[in-house]
């Protein structure tokens, strides 16, 4: 008998329910109670949704994020947060974004806030979880109140649960040690805690508990290696039996030491890693269960249930009751359910499944190996016709965009001259003082905003009425910047639901949920445009907004569009071709946008690559293929333009020392980054790498709500500096300000401008 479970579920609702009572409690609207409640309502709903399984998962649920309830859980606290009292989940909300409720705030004397935790992606998703802190001192200490309650929770609604927790070595391999401490030199005493909290969970009756250690997936040192063996021979006498949970990738080099530690059982991710499947059932001792991720937790395609079941039928029959299967990894990184799509395209939506089809696909092949096939014959048929329609849809496949792509020629890539040449231009056409100051895109999308799109997009504002209010918007955006004295104007993207489903849906080749909305972080949440097929530009897609916002003002005006590799990155992207393909495609569509914006005379055009990072393979040996063509992509799009064209791109919130030299190979005149949270750490790569362009260290982290001094904006710029020479600093928030308040923004960029014009005297 096959085993059914779950590694995690979409944690934020259907309809984003959580997103919104979250907020509602930050912005004092709503009790601390009331919110805890909502949580537990939440987390039922989600097990009913999972009772067809033979093991639920329960811990999967945080209110922020997993990996900062795991710091809580072993009592890894920042020394910063540890001697405020009161309830802990303020404290929690504290690390996580800097401060709590606003009702809470006002009566502790932490009002002004706290530095919120270090963000950074989850492997190569575009989750962010909040980075543990580490020092040589640091202790721990066990607080289970969380996973007991849901525990207990879970066990009254009759669900057979396996709590989820992260394992120790991935734990330590996630975070920094702020002194430099060797962060293994921790793993004793952090088993310590580990060993305590498998007794406590045992003793609330929980036969299973899932470890999770991706950090497997990634390329290891010897050091790290021992570390897993030194932590599961710790770990093996606990009352539990350990499911050792492996995603977003093979094992290669580690595939005999996860199959050989001490547990009783091993999930593979059997969607990325369907070649070691028979390895890691040779290595596999005779008493362990092995379970297979079958079903892809990280896109929204149908499985080919038949094609697993011809390859998962045989191996069944070597495990019997000792297979279990799941999906490849946590369904936190997929919408909830496809049933909601009522407006989606029915020829597409039949090619789709969420979470909620997933686990039912999941269904399908447990009861296929159990009875055999004839019982899910019609399931099965109806499956099969959805992937046979996908695969030979003239929707898909678009002749002429094949035949630019077979044309695609090097120089297309290149700037008619150098850096230093292009500079000089630049300069003597933008006039920009020393530190010019600019923002990276986006202004608060106020509710009078997304009034006017939902009334749009129902059909009760027409167009003329549409383009008048987002046209109020834009010039609100340009005089404020102009108030506040800013040198490179943004048009503060009113008309944009999102910088990347913006685009999207004026692409051929893409279409649209309603509601596919996954967790980015905390409250935070993308509904990412499906990719299904080639891709073009019917039209422009910004032209006009661009020259309207550059007509209200003599300043330089920023032309803001997305880049080839975040379009990608941040969508669900087809799995008939390589993503390198997609790519090229995305780049020869923005490369028409940004050559109409130089003729429509826009002469600062920024070409975001958040997502840039995030797309590099988990091991080394690998990225030399990805930064090639995802590089190559970005200089598609943005080189055809003449030198006096100052391009800009904008990264955040992923560690990028290590890709410094690529970074460099994309040619862009001006880079801004993420820095402030994480105090110019990311700045440490220009000790060794003397980078030649311009760079805009972000000094605003707009992910919280605080609101930065001058002198501490002045204190970072300073930092910035000591590596990058003062002539080519620009000086702007991290990110985008869309989910900020105008009552957060205004103050922060007065600061900054303040600062901008302190640093210009000192070196006049």
């Amino acid at each position: 008998m096959a085993i059914t479970h779950n590694l995690g579920f979409p944690r934020i609702g259907a309809k984003r329910e959580l997103k919104f009572a979250l907020e509602s409690y930050w912005k004092g609207l709503s009790s601390r109670d009331e919110l805890k409640a909502f949580g537990a309502e939440l987390r039922k709903r989600h097990w009913q949704e999972q009772a067809a399984l033979d093991f639920a998962p329960v811990g999967d649920f945080a209110f922020y994020d997993q990996v900062l309830d795991m710091s809580f859980t072993l009592g890894n606290l920042p020394q910063r947060v540890r001697d405020f009292h009161g309830d802990t989940l303020d404290n929690y909300f504290r690390v996580a974004r800097g401060r709590s409720a606003e009702s809470v705030e006002a009566h502790a004397h932490c009002c002004g806030g706290v530095a919120a935790g270090e963000m950074t992606k989850w492997f190569d998703t575009n989750y962010h979880y909040i980075v543990p802190e580490f020092s040589a001192d640091t202790q721990f200490r066990l607080d289970a109140s969380r996973l007991v309650a849901q525990l207990a929770e879970a066990k009254a609604l009759g669900v057979q649960a396996k709590p989820v927790i992260i394992g120790p070595v991935t734990y330590l391999w996630l975070g920094k040690a702020k002194d430099g401490a060797d962060r293994l030199s921790l793993l004793p005493r952090l088993l310590t805690v580990y060993a305590e909290l498998l007794n406590v969970l045992a003793e609330q009756g929980a036969e299973w508990v899932q470890i999770d250690e991706p950090a497997l997936v990634t390329e290891l040192d010897e050091h790290w290696q021992h570390a897993f063996t030194e932590a599961y021979h710790a770990l093996k006498s606990s009352r539990v039996k350990l499911l050792l949970a492996t995603y977003f990738g093979p094992l290669r080099d580690n595939l005999q030491l996860a199959s050989r530690l001490p547990v009783a059982g091993l999930h593979l991710d059997a969607v990325n890693a369907r070649s070691e499947v028979l390895p890691v059932l040779n290595y596999l001792a005779a008493h362990k269960v092995l379970s297979l991720g079958v079903i892809n937790g990280r896109n929204i395609w149908k499985t080919d249930l038949g094609e697993v079941l011809d390859w998962l039928e045989p191996v069944h029959e070597r495990l019997g009751e000792r297979l279990w299967i799941a999906p490849s990894c946590s369904l936190l990184h997929v919408p909830v359910d496809l049933d909601s799509e009522q407006k989606l395209d029915a020829e597409i939506r039949s090619w789709l499944a969420f979470a909620q089809q997933k686990l039912q696909e999941l269904q399908v092949l447990a009861a296929a190996l159990r009875v055999g096939r004839d019982a899910v014959k019609a399931r099965l048929a109806e499956n099969r016709a959805a992937i046979e329609a996908r695969r030979n849809s003239p929707r898909v496949h678009n002749p002429a965009v094949k035949a630019a792509i077979a044309q695609l020629d090097a120089q297309l890539g290149q700037r008619k001259s150098a850096y230093a040449q292009r500079a000089v231009k630049q300069a003597a056409l933008l006039k920009l003082p020393a530190f010019p100051t600019t923002t990276i895109g986006s202004f608060p999308q106020t509710a009078e905003i997304r009034h006017a799109r939902s009334e749009y997009k129902a059909g009760r504002l027409d167009e003329p009425g549409y383009q008048t209010a987002m046209r109020a918007e834009i010039e609100r955006s340009v005089r404020e910047q102009e108030a506040l004295g800013l040198d490179v104007f943004v048009h503060g993207e009113a008309e944009r639901n999102d910088m990347v489903e913006y685009f999207g849906e004026q692409l051929d080749g893409y279409a649209f949920s309603q509601f596919g909305w996954v967790q980015s972080y905390g409250s935070r949440c993308v509904k990412p445009p499906i990719l299904f097929g080639d891709i073009s530009r019917p039209k422009a897609m910004t032209i006009d907004w661009i020259k309207y916002a550059a007509s209200l003002t003599p300043k330089p005006m920023k032309g803001m569009l997305t880049g080839p590799v975040t379009i990608l990155n941040w969508s669900f992207v087809r799995d008939d071709q390589p993503r390198s393909v997609s790519c090229q495609q995305l780049a020869l569509a923005i490369r028409e946008e940004v050559l109409d914006l130089e003729r429509a005379g826009i002469r600062v055009i920024q070409i975001d690559e958040a997502a840039l990072r995030e797309g590099l393979p988990l091991r080394k040996s690998q990225w030399k293929e990805y930064l090639s063509w995802s590089v190559e992509s970005f200089r598609i799009t943005a080189n055809g333009v003449e030198d006096e064209t100052q391009i800009h791109t904008h990264m955040c919130y992923s560690e990028f020392n290590d890709i410094i030299a690529s970074i460099a190979d994309m040619d862009a005149d001006v880079i801004t980054i993420e820095t402030s949270r994480s105090d110019m750490e990311l700045l440490d790569a220009f000790d060794h790498f003397n980078y030649p362009n311009e760079i805009g260290p972000g000094v605003y982290d707009i992910h919280s709500p605080n609101i930065p001094s001058e002198a501490h904006i002045v204190q970072l710029m300073q930092k910035a500096a000591e590596r990058i020479p003062a002539e080519r600093l620009w000086v702007n928030p991290d990110c985008g300000l869309k989910t900020r308040q105008w009552g957060e923004v205004l103050p922060a960029l007065r600061n900054m401008v303040a600062a901008a014009k302190l640093l210009r005297s000192a070196v006049a």
